[in-house]
């Protein structure tokens, strides 16, 4: 998620005048192929190489736990929000949705052993999802973007990413993974029909690959 670089200055501008928010309660492992420029919600191939790392860091996570419930009819992903305090409500919005939008995944929290963690701070990329080069992944969400764009939308998007959803930031307001496409007025946190297909089509196919590595 990056600004083109005529509009660099004035993010960075925009850094500066923000100046004032909450010190980042955990930092955040260092992201993989990031970009070094303040994230508007544009994307780019460096995120999109670092959000399919990070789909396939999780995927990994579970299968490691598969061989304990090989019955279980859907995946569960199990996160920590310790890192995150600060968006404790919205992270739980989040699960919300995305629990009651598809069946063959579930994400649940955990003080254990998380697949991923969710981490809170301040960072010129903006709020990403990527790896943590150790065959974890995490969701970094950063102050400022939150402040300028709906937090629960933000937060349910970079989850999205943990269900495998690349950035589509053409699309309207009506698909999540639309991000900051549609403006900051755009609020709606819900997946769209297709989205929800996508991810169950995904962890269908993750259930098979989860169970055959257990």
């Amino acid at each position: 998620m990056k600004l083109s670089k005529t509009g660099l200055a004035a993010a960075l501008s925009l850094a500066a005048a923000l100046a004032a928010v909450p010190a980042t309660a955990s930092a955040a492992p260092a992201p993989v192929d990031a970009p070094a420029a303040y994230a508007a919600y544009n994307g780019s191939s460096q995120e999109a190489k670092a959000n399919k790392a990070f789909f396939d860091a999780v995927l990994k996570s579970v299968a490691e736990k598969r061989a304990a419930n090989p019955s279980a009819l859907a995946v569960t992903v199990r996160y920590s929000v310790a890192s995150a305090p600060s968006f404790r409500s919205q992270i739980a919005n989040s699960t919300r949705i995305w629990n009651s939008s598809v069946s063959n995944v579930q994400l649940q929290e955990t003080s254990s052993s998380p697949d991923f963690r969710y981490y809170e701070g301040n960072d010129s990329r903006g709020s990403y999802a990527s790896t943590d080069g150790h065959g974890r992944g995490y969701i970094f969400l950063d102050y400022r973007q939150n402040q300028q764009y709906n937090s629960n939308r933000v937060t349910a998007h970079e989850t999205g990413h943990v269900l495998g959803l690349p950035d589509t930031y053409s699309g309207p307001c009506s698909q999540l993974m639309s991000g900051g496409g549609p403006g900051t007025s755009c609020t709606n946190a819900v997946p769209d029909s297709r989205e929800r297909a996508r991810v169950n089509q995904l962890w269908a196919n993750g259930l098979a690959s989860a169970a055959k590595a257990g």
